[in-house]
């Protein structure tokens, strides 16, 4: 089992920045990849970005691509989410989840941090 603890989320206006963590502990040598997802209020939750825990590579949705970054830490076994030019439809709770292969089934979720992205 992996825990997740995100944090970062917040208020910012349209156009700002925010920049989420999220800290794995537990069986982190199990990770092979680290995603986000957000859920907006009667939406389903959707991707938003993934990174490989050895190799890093990045993978992002159309929606965020050019305004999201994802990058990792395995010395600190942290994961984060640099967002900018933030656009109002960004409002979400945004979640960090694990997977333990290549088919990016994602088996460990976080409790999620809420983004309010205002006009």
């Amino acid at each position: 089992q992996v825990q997740l603890v995100e944090s970062g989320g917040g208020m910012v206006q349209a156009g700002g920045s925010l920049r989420l963590s999220c800290a794995a502990s537990g069986r982190t040598f199990s990770i092979y990849a680290m995603g986000w997802f957000r859920q907006a209020p009667g939406q389903v939750r959707e991707f938003v970005a993934r990174v490989t825990w050895s190799g890093g590579s990045a993978y992002y949705a159309d929606s965020v691509k050019g305004r999201f970054t994802i990058s990792r830490d395995n010395a600190k076994n942290m994961v984060y989410l640099q967002m900018d030019s933030l656009k109002p439809e960004d409002t979400a709770v945004y979640y960090c989840a694990t997977a333990r292969d290549r088919r990016f089934e994602y088996d460990n979720w976080g409790q999620g941090t809420q983004v309010t992205v205002s006009s």
